[in-house]
């Protein structure tokens, strides 16, 4: 799951692949706006054929969380 989320965030966001370890938070050190959060959400969503709830959306505060929260969906 990692692997993938990871291959969003580089070609969708444009992050630095470089950038991005579990540890990274969403805002600080990648750089990610509320915007393109809701982006990345989206593109979750499709790419994954899930639905994120908005309250879990605010619990998003690194890459590890978002990867974490990813995971339980796909089980």
């Amino acid at each position: 799951m990692y692997e993938k989320f990871v291959e969003l965030l580089v070609e969708e966001l444009q992050v630095d692949r470089d950038d991005i370890t579990m540890e990274a938070e969403l805002s600080n050190d990648l750089g990610i706006n509320s915007i393109e959060l809701a982006d990345l959400v989206m593109l979750c969503e499709d790419k994954f054929g899930i639905q994120i709830n908005d309250d879990d959306i605010r619990k998003f505060t690194t890459v590890g969380d978002v990867v974490s929260y990813l995971e339980t969906l796909e089980k």
